[in-house]
């Protein structure tokens, strides 16, 4: 699956074409610590949105030609999307802010577009209801949560993949008053979920009905064989956080090694 996102608000003006702000739902800085300096965005106006959302069916059309089995719509982690959706971020007055209609609204938008131009079959999106990654926060999460998958169901794409709402910090886990349950009950597709699961607990949600398919990513990240290790029940190779998302290309991403046997 190829995973599309547009440029959101936490960026520099180096990196935007011809030196622009980045866009957003809103003109409000980040409100995030430990990041570095962004550029404050441009809030898009209302008749610009048609022409953000033709970007995705597009770039959905692209990949497809390009050989992919589909695309997942990256709604979540406080990227374009997500600052719709969230109510701590948009502050809009049109018709894409205020109630939360509006503001899933251009979410709704982007999946309805994607599905026309390649199939509900070929689409996912990810979402992180119960996050707050840059400052992209809402006030009721669950509410937000379940609209979505409401919503979702009427347009019928294949997958939602969701954020658990539990706080994580590398392998610590702290479970919040929030579930995931209420979005797997409501939602009629396939349900993957993330958020620092190991193998046992990534079994139990499976078995359980909690979730249809479990999504890793810092465990795959430092073990390119993770199935098989899970099959046999191996030790895993510890992640090194301090290599994440820096730019060599071997460091952190294709060193960690792979099992030399069975046992």
């Amino acid at each position: 699956m190829a995973r599309y996102q547009q440029m959101f608000n936490c960026s520099d003006a180096a990196f935007q074409p011809n030196g622009q702000a980045p866009v957003s739902s809103t003109d409000k800085p980040v409100n995030s610590v430990n990041v570095a300096k962004f550029t404050p965005p441009r809030r898009l106006e209302t008749d610009e949105i048609p022409l953000i959302i033709k970007d995705f069916r597009v770039a959905a059309r692209n990949a497809i030609e390009a050989g992919f089995d589909g695309v997942e719509i990256h709604g979540a982690h406080g990227y374009l999307i997500d600052q719709f959706l969230k109510d701590q971020v948009n502050d809009r007055t049109d018709k894409y802010g205020g109630s939360l209609e509006n503001r899933c609204r251009f979410a709704l938008e982007i999946v309805e577009a994607v599905v026309d131009e390649i199939g509900a079959d070929k689409v996912g999106i990810r979402l992180s209801a119960f996050a707050n990654y840059s400052g992209a926060a809402d006030s009721n999460p669950q509410t937000l949560a379940l609209y979505m998958a409401h919503a979702l169901n009427k347009i019928g794409i294949l997958y939602c993949h969701v954020v658990e709402p539990r706080k994580v910090k590398h392998s610590e886990k702290i479970e919040p008053p929030y579930s995931l349950g209420p979005m797997r009950d409501a939602f009629k597709g396939t349900l993957i979920v993330a958020g620092c699961y190991n193998r046992e607990d990534g079994n139990t949600a499976i078995s359980s009905g909690y979730a249809d398919l479990i999504a890793y990513g810092r465990l795959f990240l430092s073990n390119p064989d993770l199935p098989r290790r899970f099959e046999i029940d191996a030790s895993l190779n510890k992640y090194n956080t301090e290599t994440f998302y820096i730019p060599d290309p071997v460091i952190g991403y294709t060193d960690y090694p792979f099992l030399t046997s069975d046992v």
